[in-house]
């Protein structure tokens, strides 16, 4: 389903829904981050996504780790809590989403990477490389947070 980010735009539509939702920064033994490149936006993301009903939130970014790049993970920590109502995503059915995600750390445990049927690409990316990738600012927003290595979880 098509979708666009918005972020703090003044032209973005009001938001009629809030999906709970988790991501995770997945990092290799060299400290590349696992990336996952949208097939709706092009745009490179933390592997994550919504909550479904009778799962945890932590099961959630597990889940989605898997179905988006099919490795196993381990959560080991907490990035952040997401919850701008400054961004919101619309999709082409009418829903307009505003952000609540929040953001894990983790390892890899498991699994092979593999493409899913919402990517065209799965990668280790090194820092060195992110500047120069198409990337929602929410999401550099967490990378950042992340390699930042406060040890606090960013609350916004």
């Amino acid at each position: 389903m098509p979708r666009i980010d918005y972020y703090d735009d003044p032209a973005a539509p009001p938001p009629n829904s809030l999906v709970v939702a988790a991501s995770a920064v997945v990092a290799d033994d060299a400290g590349r981050v696992l990336l996952v490149r949208r097939g709706d936006s092009g745009n490179w993301v933390l592997p994550g996504g919504g909550m479904e009903l009778g799962e945890s939130l932590v099961g959630c970014a597990v889940r989605e780790v898997r179905e988006e790049t099919g490795l196993d993970v381990e959560v080991t920590g907490l990035v952040g809590i997401f919850s701008d109502p400054k961004h919101v995503i619309a999709y082409a059915d009418g829903e307009v989403r505003q952000q609540f995600a929040v953001c894990f750390t983790a390892r890899a445990v498991g699994g092979r990477l593999a493409v899913s049927d919402e990517s065209t690409d799965v990668a280790f990316v090194d820092a060195a490389q992110l500047d120069a990738l198409p990337m929602h600012p929410t999401q550099r927003l967490r990378i950042d947070h992340y390699a930042a290595g406060s040890g606090t979880p960013y609350l916004g």
